[in-house]
Order: structure tokens, then C-alpha cells, then sequence
């Protein structure tokens, strides 16, 4: 069984200061190959330097909505730089947090719309991150048709918000919540969304899956993921595997061929 981490954060030198190692590892498990995303300036820049230096890794380009208030033009034109690099294969991660207060409201805004703008210049998925703030960002994708994927990193939402992002043609991605003893809301979600349309992914360093929960997260925990999305689907982790690999070289076909 091969998988694919389609959303993680091995750029973090503090929590990954071994990419090779961590890279590895993830082969073991049968992961070739990962997405690495940018969440500012600096933390693009090193995903695209592990794309570069690896052939199982690609790379996301962006500014998290927790790090609008440090956007800066220069900041900016250097994202625009990278996203036509042939390793990058998205725009992210984008979108609105209102968990947190770092960024107000009117500068994650203007960042999330700078971003929707570029993905589709470049014609790249939009990778997003939505944190209680379904209803507000669903009702601006509703009334801004955009031309590119849109991606919903780690799918927390409800039942109404994932029938919304369903008519949207979305894509989403589950992660390792939906092995937590609690989750059964979640479960019941995951189970609603179209199987052609799901994505595993890590956000290691964090999200860690059961049994490993309060540890960090790292790329080799997918199969644990695809055990637990197996559970919710019914089937086999053999399957689980086979659909989300197949999903995610149709949502990212720079990564067909390689690794």
C-alpha cells in the first residue's frame, strides 16, 4: 500500500530538524510522498527548499489567515515568485481562523482574497484552512465562483456546511481527528463526503492520531489515519489507500510518476 500526506509541515526545523530522517521514516510506512505547506514568508521558502532537495516532496506556498498581520508586500511578491515553481503544486494555506484572535477579521480578509486571486493566475488548488468559520466562507465562495480546487484542509465543519462545500465540488481532507474516541460528530461527516473527493493528510506536527495523541505527529502516522477513515467507510485500509492516492494525483498531478 503506497499513501500520500497531502498536508504537513515538515518545514518546522524545530519540530522536524531531520527532514531526511522524517522523510524516511514515512517511506517505511508506505508514505512516498508528501506536501509541504507554507504558513508565512519563511516557512514557504523552506517548502519549496525540501521540494527542490526531494523527489517524494512538493511544496504549498502561502500565508496562514493567523499570520495576516504579518503580511508585507516584499513578503508577498516573493509567494507570487514561488507559485509558478514547478514543485509547487498549491496556494495555502488561506483561509479564516476565528478559534484565534492574532489577525483581525479585515486582514485575514484582504490576505484570503490576495490568495484567490494568485491560485487562479497560476491555476492552482487553493489550500484552506477554516476554523469555526464554515458559514462566513462558504458564503463568500458562494458568491465568488472561483476557477481552481478548493481544498479544505482538516474538514471540522457540520453536516449543512459539508453538503455546502459538496455543491461547491470541493475536496477535503481528514486527518487524524477522525481516530479520536470523541469524534463520532466528525465520523458521521466524513462518512456524508464523496469518497473521490477525500484526501489523508498529518498537519504533522500536529492533529496526532490515536493511540500516538499528545505526541508529535509525523508523516508515518497516515496509515494510522487510513485505519480510521477504513472504520468510517467500511472497507479495507488497502482501499482507503488506493482511493485517496488516486485522489490526490487528480488534485495534484505534478506528483504522478515520481517517488
Amino acid at each position: 500500500m503506497r499513501f500520500v500526506d497531502t498536508h504537513c509541515h515538515i518545514n518546522d526545523r524545530e519540530a522536524f530538524p531531520d527532514p531526511n530522517r522524517t522523510l524516511h521514516e514515512a517511506q517505511g510506512h508506505g508514505v512516498d510522498r508528501c506536501i509541504v505547506i507554507g504558513i508565512d514568508e519563511g516557512l514557504s521558502e523552506r517548502a519549496v527548499q525540501l521540494a527542490e532537495r526531494y523527489p517524494g516532496v512538493w511544496a504549498v506556498v502561502g500565508w496562514h489567515p493567523n499570520h495576516a498581520h504579518e503580511w508585507t508586500p516584499e513578503g508577498w511578491a516573493r509567494i507570487e515568485a514561488w507559485a509558478t515553481h514547478p514543485r509547487v503544486v498549491g496556494i495555502g494555506e488561506t483561509g479564516r481562523d476565528n478559534h484565534w484572535d492574532y489577525a483581525p477579521a479585515a486582514q485575514q480578509w484582504e490576505v484570503w482574497e490576495r490568495h484567490v486571486d494568485l491560485a487562479q493566475r497560476v491555476e492552482k488548488p487553493i489550500v484552506i484552512h477554516c476554523r469555526e468559520a464554515y458559514p462566513e466562507l462558504l458564503d463568500w465562495l458562494e458568491a465568488h465562483p472561483v476557477s481552481v480546487p478548493l481544498l479544505f484542509h482538516c474538514w471540522a465543519g457540520n453536516a449543512e456546511d459539508a453538503e455546502r462545500a459538496i455543491r461547491l465540488g470541493a475536496w477535503f481532507g481528514v486527518d487524524g481527528p477522525v481516530t479520536y474516541k470523541k469524534a463520532d460528530e466528525l465520523r458521521v461527516v466524513v462518512a456524508m463526503l464523496p469518497r473521490d473527493r477525500v484526501l489523508l493528510e498529518t498537519d504533522a506536527p500536529y492533529l496526532t492520531p490515536h493511540p500516538h495523541r499528545g505526541e508529535r505527529n509525523k508523516p508515518a502516522y497516515i496509515p494510522l489515519i487510513a485505519e480510521g477513515l477504513a472504520r468510517v467507510w467500511g472497507c479495507s485500509v488497502g482501499e482507503v489507500a488506493s482511493v485517496t492516492t488516486t485522489n490526490a494525483k487528480r488534485l495534484f498531478p505534478a506528483i504522478v510518476g515520481t517517488a
